[in-house]
């Protein structure tokens, strides 16, 4: 038996994904997303109660999804620097998804309206968490990460990858910015690391205090 209300809340979250990559979150109108859903106006209001709940619940759900599919990628027994080239061919399905519109559509709403920008801060906070935990993977394995902690090592790769993806949005590529080649060297200095670690290296790594406060502080 089909779920009525269900249905109604998937066709809204997926018309105003359209019409967000369409129109832009500043451009987004719910009556167009109700146009483009098949449902009167009064319904989204009902399942979702105001545009910026509306992108709010969209937003949760692409990136539960893509946080799940790299939390398993990065779970896998295989080698760390595979690992990484898997979350650069993980860039461009999210390119080709409109993924990378949302995100950066969501983070430039959150500068002005506090209530996106919790959320989007609370969501994102998950992947510096995650990459923080491969980063502690790393240096268990191969030894000290530098001057680096692992927070720091997460919030590194992290910054280059969604500035490099508002970068790409705007049609940055080679010769004046070769960022996805760049992207890509750090999976080499991975591979040089990690093929040529002693084994015995990561036992002695010295242990380092966690930065203090939030994951994502600058």
């Amino acid at each position: 038996m089909v779920d009525v209300a269900a249905d109604t809340r998937t066709r809204i979250i997926e018309a105003t994904r359209s019409r967000l990559l369409a129109d832009g979150y500043a451009g987004l109108s719910t009556r167009k997303v109700a146009e483009e859903a098949g449902v009167p106006l009064s319904q989204l209001h009902y399942h979702f109660g105001s545009k910026g709940a509306l992108i709010i619940a969209l937003f949760t759900e692409e990136n539960s999804r893509l946080l799940e599919r790299q939390t398993r990628m990065y779970a896998e027994d295989r080698p760390l620097w595979q690992r990484y080239e898997q979350a650069c061919d993980f860039l461009e399905d999210d390119l080709d998804s409109g993924y990378v519109r949302v995100l950066q559509e969501m983070l430039a709403a959150g500068w002005s309206n506090p209530e996106l920008g919790d959320v989007v801060r609370d969501l994102l906070t998950r992947w510096y968490v995650l990459l923080a935990e491969v980063a502690r993977e790393a240096e268990r394995r191969f030894g000290s990460l530098g001057p680096f902690t692992p927070e720091e090592i997460a919030t590194l790769v992290a910054n280059a990858f969604i500035g490099s993806e508002a970068l790409l949005l705007l049609g940055f590529e080679r010769p004046v910015m070769p960022i996805r080649s760049a992207l890509r060297r750090i999976g080499v200095i991975i591979r040089e690391r990690e093929e040529g670690a002693d084994p015995s290296v990561g036992q002695q790594a010295p242990p380092r205090a966690r930065a203090d406060g939030p994951v994502v502080a600058g």
